[in-house]
């Protein structure tokens, strides 16, 4: 296993701690991403994983980051995780704070309207580059990946991800809703948890 920030470890155990309150049926849906992750690195193959949702701004980041940050807790090697959206808008400062609340160290490195954020999970890992873009984006693997569809509205206004192996929902509510609200930063963290939580949750079930 990897050695995360120590906030971050703390957090993730909590977390691990909370598999049960995952219902089979979810269950079974996660369970079609760590089904890919394992045969591909069966196979010795790169695992590559696209967070996909319609503005690449809440959900397919924090999925992104708590993906590689999961690979990394438990040692599962050559793991790429992306995100995309069938729009570009920006990284969401919500989602940051949410994160940093996590123990992410995160530095902001640019001051245009979709900055662009190093993200530090572990010490000995290379770091996370985030920022807003189509799941197209040049930045993002063009085929042989897994779509990780991490939004309603992402996964019927694609309903083909051109250059996907393979293809799977995973929905989150989106805390927008609660954007301006006494509930924003409740809401925030909530989501934050249950992505990790999940994201935790696929990396523990692969067997190599």
């Amino acid at each position: 296993m990897g050695k995360l920030l120590p906030e971050i470890e703390a957090y993730s155990q909590k977390r691990i701690a909370e598999f049960t309150i995952i219902s089979n049926d979810r269950k079974t849906e996660l369970g079609k991403v760590s089904e890919f992750i394992e045969n591909r690195i069966k196979n010795h193959q790169s695992v590559d994983l696209m967070f996909i949702c319609i503005h690449n701004s809440r959900r397919s980041h924090m999925s992104q980051i708590w993906a590689q940050s999961a690979a990394y807790f438990y040692g599962i090697k050559n793991v790429h995780t992306y995100s995309g959206g069938v729009e570009a808008t920006t990284f969401n400062p919500r989602v940051v704070r949410a994160l940093k609340k996590a123990g992410f160290k995160i530095k902001k490195i640019d001051k245009s309207k979709n900055p662009e954020y190093n993200i530090t999970y572990a010490n000995n890992a290379v770091k996370i580059r985030s920022f807003s873009k189509k799941y197209s984006d040049r930045n993002n693997p063009q085929s042989d990946f897994c779509a990780v569809m991490t939004c309603a509205q992402a996964d019927e206004a694609c309903p083909i991800v051109y250059g996907a192996t393979e293809r799977v929902s995973i929905n989150y509510d989106d805390p927008k809703i609660f954007d301006g609200t006494n509930q924003e930063e409740e809401k925030y963290d909530e989501r934050c948890r249950q992505i990790s939580r999940e994201m935790l949750y696929i990396f523990s079930k692969i067997n190599i």
